[in-house]
């Protein structure tokens, strides 16, 4: 299936948030664009991964959503070579029996997920609550503006320092690159330096209140942040697991 974008009653000057559908089977590419654009979205559809790679990597999209199961490149592939080069936000599409593939996808930088068969109000639910956290500063009279960090702005613990108005994090003056959901879990962490905070308190400073999510999702960003910081830093241990409590930040 050919790329497809849907601009229909949108001024240039209120262009709509892109989506890119992902998925080999046509009639979910047909069913979502419908849903997505009735809401308001311009979509893309690729129904393989390697069509879509070359085109996310050269016109990025505001957020994408792949299937895992595709001929050619799988959603697997697909997103670990994105990953190269993109903090793009991505949610995967999988089976119901497809647990290991679901914590696989977190683990390589998804920032959600959701299983078929699934509720078109779920994935538009997850989809706007992710864009909303990758959202730029808007001014009141409705123009975007460059984001302006000010020194306060800035979260400085030990070794680590993050600049959320850059969406940029360094561990020893090494760049980290973080999803949005890695970010917000993180930031959530580093705020309280040693206070422990449940897997629900950084679910809802991930996720907003009408969006489920459950335990094994938190748990996989999590060691996905070890992973990263541990690239730079080998001996990074400041993410601290309090067994049956959650997780707390140390930055002694």
């Amino acid at each position: 299936m050919s790329e497809e974008t849907a601009q229909d009653g949108v001024s240039e000057a209120d262009s709509p948030r892109t989506i890119a559908l992902v998925d080999d089977d046509r009639n979910i590419l047909t069913t979502l664009s419908i849903a997505l654009q009735a809401e308001g979205y311009a979509t893309r559809v690729y129904s393989d991964g390697e069509a879509a790679l070359s085109a996310l990597r050269s016109n990025p999209p505001d957020l994408a959503v792949f299937d895992i199961k595709m001929p050619r490149m799988d959603g697997m592939e697909l997103l670990s070579r994105l990953r190269e080069t993109s903090d793009l936000p991505v949610i995967f599409l999988t089976s119901k029996d497809e647990e290991e593939d679901e914590e696989a996808g977190l683990a390589m930088g998804a920032d959600d997920y959701i299983a078929k068969p699934f509720s078109q109000r779920l994935l538009l639910a997850r989809i706007r609550a992710i864009l909303r956290r990758a959202a730029p500063v808007v001014e009141s009279e409705g123009e975007t503006a460059t984001p302006q960090p000010s020194e306060n702005s800035l979260i400085e613990r030990g070794r680590l320092r993050m600049d959320p108005a850059r969406h940029q994090v360094t561990w020893d003056g090494q760049p980290v690159s973080l999803t949005v959901t890695e970010f917000l879990i993180l930031e959530a962490l580093a705020m309280r330096p040693g206070v422990i905070k449940s897997r629900n308190q950084l679910m809802d400073a991930a996720y907003p209140d009408d969006v489920f999510v459950d335990d094994r999702t938190v748990d996989s960003h999590i060691k996905r942040l070890r992973r990263k910081f541990r690239v730079v830093d080998g001996e990074f241990a400041s993410i601290e697991t309090l067994y049956g409590a959650g997780y707390s930040f140390s930055d002694g």
